[in-house]
């Protein structure tokens, strides 16, 4: 059958990351692309007498239909605990329980957007998003990243370009794939700039609770005094992606369309999952697990870095500096083709990377960087990783 697709899918193109991590299905291939969490960081044990626990005494509960916006005691608890420990919370906002924080970014753009009406991002940002954005019809708008976030000139100047803005959408902490953390200054004068040009941010933090250095630094939803922000938050690494529990702090009536939207989607997100992470946070030591995970990453983060200054940045590959996250974002030498050394990373070395482009709006745009994970590989296959890829990089710059 000749199979005729919508407009809106007919550009898209399979997610440059999954594409690789087809070839770390061989045994050979050490697979520095993903970003998953470290097997050691999640809690089995707790994970385990939970659900046992719950199927012994409430399993209909558990394996029910439930509410579309979410479990409610889940929600009452990421309420509480996001408005006490990170002023998050106003008394216009709400919380919907979403299918992880991918679903967040989906619905927020599938309530405001148009086909063609404008999403601005960072260059780079992360691949999942831009491809929400282009299957809803968005037209993308990079703005490049500077070494404490988005470059505010650029961002002030796509938005006099473009008066059919409706999201700004920003990574502020440990951004994937550049592990940059955006300033205070600048979320403090994004808001600003977003409520000058009346557009909504979507402020997505997958990562913020992995700091393992330096001081937090305030959400921009801590700023908002007019339900200008989505805030997307998500269980994925700090407790199990498998379950796929995210959530969504937003303006009330924000939230009642996103709702609506997500009822067709999938109706709501499972339910053993949503009590799975209400019984975690009300009954285990949270904070303490959280600790646990900064240190886990701590170390594999130092580990990584000492590679790549022992191994690549001889060769005069260089990288981005980040206080936590998963990544490490490297940058080859001008004059090196950046797709080829990726390619043959794979295919000649067994090593997986991601190539920065995938990240980037238009991916045929120039780009010398590529992205490292270090929270999914042992640390044995790290250290050979990271020494094949230098072998790679003596080579290429002979």
């Amino acid at each position: 059958m000749d199979y005729k697709f919508s407009d809106r899918v007919q550009n898209l193109n399979p997610s440059a990351i999954r594409e690789i991590l087809k070839f770390t299905a061989d045994p050979e291939v050490v697979s520095l692309s993903a970003g998953n969490p470290a097997p050691e960081a999640f809690p089995i044990k707790d994970i385990t007498e939970i659900s046992a626990r719950v199927f012994a005494q409430r399993p209909f509960e558990a394996l029910q239909y439930g509410a579309t916006e979410g479990y409610g005691k889940l929600r009452r608890r990421i309420a509480a605990y996001m408005g006490e420990k990170h002023n998050l919370v106003r008394e216009f906002d709400n919380v919907l329980i979403t299918s992880g924080a991918q679903q967040v970014v989906e619905l927020a753009a599938k309530v405001l957007c148009n086909p063609n009406d404008v999403v601005i991002c960072e260059a780079p940002s992360f691949i999942g998003s831009l491809n929400s954005f282009r299957s809803l019809g968005g037209k993308l708008v990079g703005v490049p990243m500077q070494d404490d976030g988005m470059d505010l000139n650029a961002l002030e100047l796509a938005l006099k370009s473009n008066a059919n803005t409706k999201i700004i959408y920003t990574i502020p902490n440990f951004q994937n794939p550049s592990g940059i953390t955006m300033s205070f200054e600048k979320r403090r004068l994004l808001y600003d700039l977003a409520r000058q040009y009346d557009v909504v941010i979507v402020e997505d933090n997958p990562y913020g609770d992995l700091r393992y250095e330096g001081e937090d630094v305030k959400a921009i939803k801590s700023l908002d005094e007019d339900g200008r922000v989505v805030y997307a938050g998500s269980f994925s690494k700090v407790l199990s992606p498998g379950i796929r529990v995210g959530y969504a702090i937003a303006h009330k009536t924000l939230l009642q369309k996103m709702t609506v939207c997500k009822q067709g989607e999938d109706v709501h997100t499972t339910m053993w999952s949503q009590i799975l992470c209400d019984e975690y946070m009300g009954g285990y030591d949270f904070e303490a697990h959280l600790d646990e995970l900064r240190d886990i990453y701590r170390k594999k983060a130092e580990l990584m870095l000492s590679l790549i200054k022992e191994h690549l940045v001889p060769h005069g590959i260089t990288y981005s500096p980040m206080q936590g996250g998963l990544f490490i974002w490297c940058r080859l030498p001008d004059g090196v083709d950046m797709p080829s050394f990726c390619k043959r990373a794979v295919m000649d070395y067994k090593v997986a990377v991601v190539p920065g482009n995938a990240f980037l709006v238009d991916e045929n745009q120039p780009c010398q960087n590529f992205r490292l994970n270090f929270s999914t590989p042992t640390d044995d296959a790290m250290r050979k990783g990271v020494a094949k890829l230098g072998e790679l990089a003596k080579e290429v710059m002979k």
